[in-house]
């Protein structure tokens, strides 16, 4: 196998991907991923041991331990086009021989959660709820630049987007449908938490159904008709902007990844969260032990 381009493969003259900053040994194999780089420190002051800090551009890094489970956190910035720069070069680190620019002949499987914020698209889900995401829609174009064949699921679930086009307004643009893991969502929602499918958006503002000085093609009462979407008993529950991003990468690559979202604000009736922090902390708190019991 020919080895990769230096344009295509950047490595550092410190031997580290180029965007992340990190070298290969700072990588674990669950990887826990938050918008908000002032989040990685609020997982990993639960740490009983810190190996690694790495702080680049929005990208910051914590690798260390929770009991005998290592574990890496990093800021991924906020949308689809980061998520692109962080799947790629997380599997870089993890299947690219960096000293002979070629992929490892025997692929290494990363466990992928991300922990974030979201808005949600039902009425009865109040702020402070957890939404384990076991689909993703995407609304960004991300996967359409990769040859990327829809499972089974991923098909299903694009045949209700499109049956429901029939009756509702559509989607300003053409959604693409990703699967999570299953195991990963099952582990995670243990005890009630529902499991969703999530929208994601390019934007925060018109993509997301808000108008300040703008008019966005999209309306409050369009996100409401889609709120009925459901495949095989899961419906439709919020909308963020990594998650469908997230889920096709990690597809692709040969990863496992789940996405938790703590709900801030219900777009439908207009609630939001009097202590964002609060719930987002409870949601690490309850995440974290769950994530570090992964075998």
């Amino acid at each position: 196998m020919q080895a990769l381009a230096d344009t295509e493969l950047i490595i550092t003259p410190a031997g580290k991907i180029y965007h992340l900053d990190l070298h290969p040994d700072e990588l674990a194999d669950t990887v826990i991923t938050v918008g908000d780089p002032a989040r990685v420190e609020a997982i990993s002051k639960h740490f009983e041991r810190i190996e690694s800090r790495t702080s680049h551009r929005e990208f910051v890094t914590h690798t260390g331990y929770v009991g005998k489970k290592r574990l890496t956190v990093l800021s991924t910035g906020i949308g689809p086009d980061n998520i692109d720069i962080c799947l790629n070069e997380l599997d870089a680190l993890a299947n690219i021989d960096f000293k002979t620019r070629i992929p490892k002949p025997h692929p290494r499987q990363l466990n992928i959660i991300r922990l974030g914020t979201s808005g949600a698209l039902q009425q009865d889900i109040k702020p402070g709820s957890l939404i384990v995401s076991r689909y993703g829609l995407g609304l960004d174009n991300l996967l359409h630049f990769y040859q990327y064949q829809p499972n089974l699921a991923e098909a299903e679930l694009m045949d209700a987007v499109l049956d429901m086009e029939k009756y509702v307004e559509k989607f300003p643009v053409r959604p693409y449908a990703c699967e999570g893991s299953g195991a990963l969502a099952d582990l995670l929602s243990a005890g009630g938490i529902e499991q969703g499918i999530t929208i994601t958006c390019p934007g925060f503002y018109a993509p997301q159904a808000r108008s300040l000085r703008t008019h966005a093609r999209m309306s409050i009462q369009t996100l409401d008709a889609w709120s009925k979407l459901s495949y095989k008993g899961v419906r439709l529950t919020n909308f963020e902007m990594e998650t469908s991003a997230i889920f096709g990468l990690a597809r692709l690559l040969g990863h496992r990844a789940v996405s938790c979202n703590v709900i801030l604000g219900n777009r439908l009736n207009g609630d939001f969260t009097d202590d964002p922090a609060g719930i987002v902390e409870r949601m690490i708190e309850l995440m974290l032990p769950r994530i570090a019991g992964l075998e």
